[in-house]
């Protein structure tokens, strides 16, 4: 009996399967600072957003950079499932190899092969364990196989779950805020009668959207790496559109929802601060400014002219200023991570929203007609 590869191998299970627990079914952020799955997404994150930036042309970037939340959660469930295969056959060579094959030979190889027929549970019975503490070896290790499948087939489908809840909140923001969502359309488009009404009730049901962002997100952290299906929509822009807002309104708008922005901006800014504990992004400056001088009296204008007045001065100017402080640099520091972009407080004067346009509708695929489309089957 060796006894170092045997602790190596408990090792490898015992680490394994607190990753797995940490994961999967912990549902709370973990505080500790080294976790192995969180150094495979950051390494693995960077080197392919280089790989990305570097080989595919920038129009096509963003559908390359979806790809990586799902392939990466395949590739972390497959290196789970080979540490523990391998834990599994570095304990059975240190046994001794008790096994029985057909052909005779036995070492490492037929190990390995045992212990991986044993945790997908294949059982062809062409390698059998011969001795007492080797059956029960192959007993736990099928019983653990049989775990590992069940977890996955429950947290893959609340994966998809609570990302199908996230992004249909994001694309019910496209007729109300535009597309990206900026804070300026968001206050226009409520400029109607009884619009203030339902800007507060708007504020309500993303006080509570901001409240199941965060929580989905320390639950499964990988949801962060899932990119919306629109190359103008995000997480991160939407949560950016409505601190944006309850920070204009907090200022003073006039008639405006204030309570409601208040309690909006504080579970908002609470979502973001502890996300960028999560992925560790350090809160940097936002460098260009997002609301310069300028750019902010447009926005007075903007809003005025459409019937939101906008409270003016020093002392709002230096309220707005220390609002935006509470979040810029977060959200600055998350999108620079995700390599997301981040939307303006003012919409620019071409952008259509996403409802508004159509694939056939473009210029370069000529007229929509019933013939372009007749031969089309599925």
């Amino acid at each position: 009996m060796k006894f170092v590869p045997i602790v190596i191998g408990i090792i490898l299970i015992v680490m394994v399967l607190w990753e797995g627990f940490e994961t999967i079914i912990l549902p709370r952020r973990v505080t500790r600072r080294f976790r192995l799955t969180r150094l495979f997404y950051r390494n693995s994150w960077y080197s392919w957003v280089r790989i990305v930036n570097a080989l595919i042309p920038l129009q096509q970037r963003e559908t390359w950079l979806s790809y990586f939340g799902p392939l990466s959660l395949l590739v972390l469930l497959s290196i789970w499932a080979v540490v523990l295969v391998s834990g599994f056959a570095l304990i059975h060579w240190a046994l001794g190899s008790a096994v029985l094959t057909m052909d005779g030979q036995a070492g490492f190889i037929t190990d390995l092969y045992l212990s991986g027929s044993t945790f997908f549970t294949l059982g062809l019975g062409d390698v059998l364990p011969h001795s007492s503490l080797t059956r029960l070896l192959v007993v736990v290790e099928s019983g653990m196989g049989f775990a590992f499948l069940a977890l996955i087939i429950g947290y893959l489908p609340a994966l998809n779950q609570t990302f199908a809840s996230r992004e249909v909140s994001i694309s019910l923001l496209d007729a109300r805020a535009g597309s990206p969502p900026t804070a300026s359309e968001m206050l226009s488009r409520h400029s109607y009668e009884r619009g203030r009404e339902a800007l507060r009730q708007l504020m309500y049901e993303w006080e509570h959207w901001s409240a199941e962002l965060l929580e989905g997100h320390l639950s499964y952290p990988v949801l962060a790496y899932f990119r919306s299906q629109h190359d103008n929509q995000s997480w991160l822009a939407a949560l950016t559109a409505i601190l944006d807002t309850c920070a204009l309104i907090m200022v003073g708008l006039e008639g405006a929802c204030e309570r409601q922005a208040e309690l909006t901006f504080a579970m908002a800014r609470h979502a973001i601060v502890d996300l960028s504990l999560v992925f560790l992004t350090c809160p940097v400056e936002p460098n260009p400014e997002r609301l310069p001088p300028d750019k902010l009296a447009e926005l007075r204008f903007l809003l005025t002219s459409k019937g939101q007045k906008l409270k003016e001065g020093e002392a709002a100017d230096r309220k707005l200023l220390e609002l935006r402080l509470l979040y810029e640099p977060y959200i600055y520091a998350l999108a620079i991570y995700f390599q997301l972009s981040l939307p303006p407080w003012i919409a620019e004067n071409n952008w259509g929203d996403n409802w508004q346009g159509s694939f056939w509708e473009r210029p370069e695929n000529g007229d929509v007609s019933t013939s372009k489309c007749k031969n089309i089957h599925f």
